[in-house]
């Protein structure tokens, strides 16, 4: 049975534009070739990192949501941890309720409205 699961992952900032896209690509087409329908894929670009992570103080940010079986995520963990470019990973099962949250924050439910578009509600 496909569960739905969301992983973040925090790429090298000494990569290229290319070499970041094209290691999501990389996770994307590993995720794609164990059977995982992948839902949204958002870059969230160079971020400041809590704490020092390798000596580098940011990261490239990026979020993967997706369906797949409990199986691949052992064999995905296991090519972050296997690959350089990767600081740091975290995947979560998401339940019922992180679903319908995800579903409306990409429809733009929660997005600020601007102060014109206060003014002519």
């Amino acid at each position: 049975m496909l569960k739905n699961y969301e992983t973040v992952f925090i790429l090298n900032p000494v990569l290229s534009e290319d070499q970041m896209k094209d290691a999501v690509g990389q996770y994307e087409q590993l995720l794609k070739n164990g059977g995982a329908e992948i839902i949204n894929t958002e870059m969230w670009g160079l971020k400041k990192l809590a704490y020092p992570i390798q000596h580098k103080s940011t990261g490239f940010y990026n979020l993967v949501e997706f369906k797949a079986d409990p199986s691949l995520i052992a064999s995905l963990e296991i090519e972050f941890k296997r690959d350089e470019r990767v600081m740091r990973f975290l995947t979560v099962a998401l339940d019922k309720h992180a679903v319908e949250y995800n579903d409306k924050r990409r429809s733009g439910a929660f997005k600020k409205k601007s102060k014109k578009e206060e003014a002519a509600a």
